[in-house]
């Protein structure tokens, strides 16, 4: 960050902010991408948190996880392009995990593109295990999911 910089800031999303997240799923995820009408109904009734980083006041990256049923999980993290490799997506998986730590969750769920070598390695990174494959989980390409975990406490019982 240069001098005089201001730190990215996390916060909520909030409806206002629907348009532009749909636009850059649209951009990244092209035909696989949420729409907007779906984000718009998840966001109102899904029970999920919407969070998203700003960059000099402008949207830079975002993130939806929680109670999916009944796993945590991380349902979508997404950096801009021009926002890469600046440390956005360490602090949604930083406030990801602390979220699963105060509600004291045993594991942390995702699925990832089996072709998304910078996010598994973003995952990995953050103790994120294979579970398994998902065989052309994202439609219309046919990619296959892999299912990954991090075991935050071990649950009762075990």
């Amino acid at each position: 960050m240069s001098v005089g910089a201001v730190a990215p800031q996390l916060r909520d999303l909030h409806e206002g902010d629907i348009a532009w997240m749909a636009g850059v799923e649209k951009d990244l995820f092209g035909a696989s991408a949420w729409s907007e009408s779906l984000i718009r109904e998840d966001f109102r009734y899904g029970g999920r948190r919407y969070r998203g980083v700003w960059v000099d006041g402008a949207p830079a990256a975002y993130a939806v996880y929680g109670f999916d049923g009944d796993a945590f999980s991380l349902m979508n993290l997404a950096v801009v392009p021009e926002h890469r490799r600046k440390g956005l997506a360490r602090l949604i998986m930083e406030d990801l995990l602390a979220e699963a730590t105060s509600l004291g969750v045993p594991f942390v769920w995702l699925e990832v593109a089996v072709t998304n070598e910078a996010a598994l390695a973003l995952y990995r990174a953050y103790g994120f295990e294979d579970v398994r494959v998902r065989r052309k989980y994202y439609q219309p390409e046919g990619v296959d999911a892999l299912v990954m975990r991090r075991t935050m406490r071990e649950p009762a019982g075990f």
